[in-house]
């Protein structure tokens, strides 16, 4: 049987240091849920555990973490959880062939690696209670390739993957999955993306030096830099919707682009669509 989780339902979200964990942390618990807040840095934690949430330290490029992070959750919920929200993650920006294999596996740690080793942890949790919801949030990129994004690409289309095989899976243990596929939303993944770019990538030595020039002025602009920006309630609301509705969606599509998009992929031909994604990319300008 399949129920709605209404407050004071448990609830477990990652990447809650700023932008849509942050904002969802604290709107969750002032509807009454009980929201466990995650974060990588132990400085994070204290910050949101004196803003008043409960919050563990969890970094997903850590198995040791994960697991020691997990047992803290459900040492605050009673040993239950109710649901989780797969939100950390970052981007590294950069042309696919300036990848070193450090770079793409420093990538798939935690957008991938660490999000699904977190995730089978909870499984079994769920199926004991019963009951459990588990969200990814994804991204237009999830399904819809843009150029100089390769890695963040990658890592969400293998966690759609591993979302729609997981929840055939599941289907007979009132485990209920879903995925949230963003579009551009307000927050800190422009600058901590230009950061991991200057970690991993030599622009000076790329043949698409030209085109990082215009990718670094985008990463370094304030306040929305692509068209149908939306801020971290858009997100808010799925996640909500998610929670509450009697059977949650599979797909949550959130912003303008990300609805055209999916919408594109199915009716054009693959090179129409890579006209319009070469486009929609601006070379590295949106």
């Amino acid at each position: 049987m399949t129920s709605r989780l209404l407050p004071p339902s448990s609830i477990l979200i990652t990447g809650c240091s700023s932008g849509i964990g942050y904002y969802c942390a604290h709107q969750l618990q002032r509807a009454g849920y009980q929201v466990i807040a995650s974060a990588r840095n132990l400085d994070d934690v204290h910050r949101l555990q004196a803003e008043g949430l409960q919050a563990v330290q969890i970094d997903l490029a850590s198995t040791d973490s994960i697991r020691s992070g997990l047992e803290q959750v459900l040492q605050l919920s009673g040993g239950k959880l109710d649901a989780l929200f797969n939100n950390g993650a970052f981007g590294l920006p950069g042309a696919v062939e300036d990848l070193s294999r450090e770079a793409m596996r420093y990538q798939f740690e935690t957008n991938v690696f660490g999000t699904q080793e977190l995730t089978n942890c909870v499984i079994p949790i769920m199926r004991q209670q019963g009951r459990g919801r588990i969200f990814y949030n994804s991204s237009i990129l999830g399904f819809a390739a843009m150029p100089y994004r390769g890695a963040y690409n990658a890592s969400k289309y293998a966690l759609e993957g591993f979302a729609d095989t997981l929840r055939l899976e599941v289907a007979d243990d009132a485990i209920q999955i879903s995925l949230i596929e963003p579009g551009p939303i307000l927050s800190d993944f422009r600058k901590n993306a230009f950061a991991q770019f200057q970690h991993w990538i030599d622009p000076m030595h790329s043949a698409h030096k030209a085109q990082y020039q215009a990718m670094t002025n985008r990463l370094e602009t304030v306040g929305p830099s692509a068209p149908f920006t939306l801020g971290p309630e858009a997100v808010y609301q799925a996640l909500l919707h998610g929670l509450q509705a009697k059977r949650a969606r599979i797909r949550y599509r959130v912003t303008v682009p990300t609805k055209i998009f999916a919408l594109l992929k199915r009716l054009l031909p693959s090179r129409w669509l890579d006209r319009l994604l070469r486009k929609a990319g601006g070379d590295g300008k949106r």
